[in-house]
């Protein structure tokens, strides 16, 4: 017999001794499944006489074994493939692997207690695990190590067999999904020829799908479920689930969007909410998050969306919203954001409480085959990592899809864990409706072109059984052709429609912003009184803890900052936060390392010695302060920072940051910068207040550890669409902080945070600096009289202050240096009043840290009123910085020779 099929001791004589006297003496003293073997064991030794209680115990044994072998491996023969041959295993589940004959399929085993249908013959324990496991759905969940999930998953499928059992106003109304599902469809195909649409044509059950996914939700007491999918079938569930009206989609087919603010998007990528009133009356709320076609890109930022939600209007009640996320198989097995946001799922920063992922397999990736689209044996094994169960279910069968489905969401219910669902079927065209998919798969589309849809397969199935007269599904289709026709027809009249937000209640408030706002910054300064009320009580441990030693230093020179009037980068970035939650502001800080900060900084939580028990100073406020939160992450970028940005999406209110361990690192989170940050607002309409904090500055720590990439950030601005920022004093950080909530506006803001500077003996702020006016975007190091300057140096970022201390070493007092602060919106008026000062300057450079063709210069070149400016910086280069330290000192030390012409000689400035 087969290893896989050993079922913990693998029959060995000794060890089932032992164990059936160990439960003689206590039967809680082993599993609850050979519990009750024992009983069914005591109950056969009374009838099976003179038989050799050895022979019965392995007989017995043989039995549980193939009991358990149709649990772990029942999934791998099931009949979920509606269009082909599944591939073949081995072994397989044949009676012989497991020590059994013909001879034994009348013979009544007791082992027939552990499926839940008494003694029965094996013919009939074979029978019921058939139908349990190797029918239309397959289930994969014996690799959960948590007996109480197994033991409700077990009961739940055996008891029912898998096998559905509606009322027949239940099965009509799954008739009635398949039947909008397919009409649909087939009525878009007709009406708009050659138009993109991504058809759910060979998975229609997934609107009955999700039908049955709130019916049920509603009833375990979901009040809200935020969705998020791809393009494929996206038309299909806003007007079949989400009841966008069909008026509305025909327009964006026929006309597009007015003329607004807004440039829109493809209709496939559109947002919506709305609200849905379940067949037993209750009122549920569904969204469906606006996405680009980066496929799951949309994942983390519906997990954050809904962790706020739950948040904010919850009370963080994870009975009351539900994550769906519907992949396509092709995407789940092949995008690693998939894998990060599973591995968020569990943790407390990320949570929510369990996400009903749901599987539109298709089997095929674009025109690549599923076997050449993963190495693992099916798409979803992703789910392993969690120990998530897993249900594959044949898409043509839309009871068992119906039937998976509310098993599926009394699981996430009861244990608010992630729980899979993969509905196997087709597409019926190419990836979209204009390509020929026989080019590539030329038997499977010959397959595809004879099989009926669903709804005819399911249509049929209710006429044999006599459940449905046979005039209803035509009367159906009838009646919902000539609704389309009808909704057509009114789309064609009327004005064109605006692209409009699915956050509306979110909003309420806040208004879009206008060129206007950026000229200046609002007034965010705190009295000095408050200021040092608060700086005292953040920085005072309390005496009853022991703390680490160099932490109870840092928090004492902090309260020496106040005595002294000096306070440095991390002490203004802890008033920034004190002050927002002392007026009820929220603040939510996430990233790798964030709770100390990279370069040990920060300190918003620290640890009491010889302990795990942690002190907050930042919830210590008040009674009324706001909610502070912060999180170290996993070593992920590209899903915590979607995950924050989903956050920010439904939290306006909240001063929500994520930080980059390192600024360089921020690229592997590219796709959520490019695809929502930088261009959410013009696409959706969508507002966001989300803050990156990327630290960057050139210190000889080589080329990943240098460079957040400023050029990139500044390539993709226009339209006021970011905010991008270069601070150099703590009290700039302090008021660009407290200006991203008091703006009756929402933008995301970029800021390029620093390393040395949180050390810098000179990068200190007076109170009164805190106190006073606002958020500087310019400031002006000028000193004297404006007419002896002949150079002007504009400069962002720690550069500042070594040219500063070059200028004071040499004694420089021509030279005039100029900081922009805020790089985007670029402050145009500000720096012309400034130049206006220096007009007998003769001299207008740029300087930077970064390579010539990296940095803020090509960004600064595009200035038309900056015409004459020079650049002095590095050379270009491929690389953002050299890895030796020497080599760094070399480079700055020709750059600020070059600056200040310390040398006849032309210098040159290596890469």
């Amino acid at each position: 017999m087969s290893d896989l099929y050993s079922y913990l001791s693998n029959t060995d004589p000794s060890v089932l001794e032992q164990m059936h006297r160990d439960w003689k003496a206590d039967p809680s003293s082993v599993d609850i499944s050979w519990s009750r073997f024992f009983e069914g064991f005591e109950f056969a030794l009374k009838n099976y006489g003179d038989q050799s209680s050895t022979v019965i115990e392995s007989k017995e044994m043989n039995v549980m074994n193939l009991i358990h072998g149709y649990r772990q491996r029942g999934h791998l023969f099931t009949k979920t493939n509606p269009v082909r041959q599944r591939r073949t295993y081995s072994p397989t589940l044949d009676i012989q692997n497991f020590g059994l004959t013909e001879n034994d399929l009348d013979v009544v085993f007791h082992s027939g207690n552990e499926i839940g249908i008494g003694p029965s013959t094996l013919r009939t324990i074979i029978n019921h695990l058939d139908q349990t496991y190797c029918q239309s759905i397959g289930a994969e969940f014996r690799y959960i190590r948590e007996p109480e999930m197994l033991q409700w998953l077990q009961q739940k499928m055996e008891s029912s067999r898998n096998t559905p059992v509606f009322s027949i106003d239940k099965k009509k109304r799954i008739l009635e999904k398949l039947n909008q599902a397919v009409v649909f469809e087939t009525f878009l195909h007709t009406k708009f020829v050659g138009q993109k649409r991504f058809s759910l044509e060979g998975l229609e059950t997934l609107i009955p799908a999700l039908d049955a996914l709130i019916e049920k939700g509603s009833e375990l007491g979901v009040e809200e479920f935020v969705l998020g999918m791809a393009h494929r079938g996206r038309l299909n569930v806003l007007a079949n689930t989400l009841n966008k009206s069909y008026e509305q989609i025909f327009k964006e087919f026929e006309s597009g969007y007015a003329d607004s603010i807004f440039d829109g998007d493809v209709k496939y990528h559109l947002g919506f909410s709305s609200d849905h009133t379940t067949s037993s009356g209750n009122l549920v709320h569904l969204s469906l998050a606006a996405n680009p076609s980066h496929l799951e890109a949309v994942n983390p930022v519906v997990e954050g969306l809904s962790k706020a939600k739950l948040n904010e209007s919850h009370k963080n009640d994870l009975d009351k919203l539900t994550p769906v996320l519907i992949h396509g198989d092709a995407s789940i097995a092949g995008q690693g954001i998939v894998y990060e946001v599973i591995q968020m799922s569990l943790l407390d920063g990320y949570k929510t409480g369990g996400t009903v992922h749901i599987v539109t397999n298709n089997q095929i990736g674009f025109t690549t085959n599923y076997i050449d689209a993963r190495s693992s044996t099916y798409c979803t094994d992703v789910a392993k990592v969690t120990l998530s169960p897993v249900f594959h279910i044949n898409g043509d069968d839309a009871e068992a899809i119906v039937f998976a489905v509310e098993l599926a969401m009394e699981f996430r219910q009861k244990f608010h864990r992630d729980v899979f669902i993969d509905i196997l079927g087709y597409r019926k065209h190419g990836h979209n409706e204009g390509d020929e998919p026989k080019f590539t798969q030329p038997l499977l589309y010959k397959a595809i072109a004879s099989h009926p849809d669903a709804r005819t397969i399911y249509t049929s199935h209710l006429l044999e059984t006599g459940e449905i007269e046979a005039s209803l599904a035509k009367e159906m289709e009838s009646h919902f052709k000539a609704l389309l026709q009808e909704k057509l027809e009114e789309s064609k009249n009327g004005n064109r429609i605006a692209p409009g937000s699915y956050l509306k209640n979110q909003w309420e408030g806040f208004r879009r912003a206008e060129d206007s706002d950026f000229n200046t910054s609002p007034n965010t300064g705190v009295s000095k009184d408050q200021l040092t009320t608060l700086g005292r009580k953040i920085s005072t441990l309390p005496k009853e803890k022991k703390f680490i030693t160099k932490i109870e230093k840092v928090f004492t020179d902090r309260l020496g900052m106040l005595d002294k009037n000096a306070l440095d980068w991390g002490f203004a970035e802890a008033l920034a936060y004190a002050s927002l939650l002392q007026e009820s502001y929220n603040v939510r800080i996430s990233g790798q390392d964030v709770e100390r900060g990279t370069f040990s900084h920060r300190h918003a939580v620290i640890k009491v010695e010889d302990s795990e028990e942690e002190y907050v100073p930042l919830k210590q406020i008040g009674d009324n302060q706001g909610q502070f939160e912060i999180y170290n992450s996993l070593l992920s970028e590209y899903g915590v920072l979607g995950f924050e940005y989903g956050y920010a999406l439904a939290s306006p209110k909240t001063l929500t940051i994520w930080e980059a361990q390192y600024g360089d690192f921020f690229n592997g989170a590219q796709i959520i910068i490019d695809q929502f940050i930088a261009s959410g607002e013009t696409k959706w309409a969508m507002f966001n207040g989300l803050v990156m904090m990327l630290p960057h500055g050139y210190e000889g720590s080589g080329p990943e550890h240098s460079s957040a990439r400023l050029e990139r950030f500044l390539e993709a601005c226009a339209g006021n669409n970011i905010q991008v920022a270069n601070c150099t004093t703590p009290a700039n950080i302090f008021h660009l902080l407290r200006r991203q909530l008091h703006r009756p506006f929402r933008k995301p803001l970029v800021i390029f945070t620093p390393k040395a500077l949180l050390r810098h003996p000179k990068c200190i702020s007076s109170i009164e600096e805190f106190s006073q006016e606002g958020f500087k975007e310019v400031i002006d190091q000028g000193n004297g009289k404006s007419s002896d300057i002949k150079k002007v140096i504009l400069c962002s970022g720690k550069i500042y202050y070594d040219l500063l201390a070059e200028k004071e070493k040499h004694n420089k007092k021509d030279v005039a240096l100029i900081r922009l602060e805020q790089l985007y919106p670029f402050p145009s008026e500000q720096i012309k009043s400034l130049l206006s000062i220096y007009s007998k300057a003769k001299d207008l450079i740029w300087v930077q840290e970064e390579p010539e063709n990296m940095g803020a210069w090509p960004f600064i070149l595009r200035k038309s009123e900056l015409d004459g400016i020079r650049c002095i910086s590095r050379k270009e280069s491929s690389s953002p910085a050299t890895g030796s330290s020497k080599e760094h000192a070399r480079q700055l030390e020709a750059l600020m020779s070059q600056v200040f012409e310390l040398k006849t000689e032309k210098q040159t400035l290596p890469a």
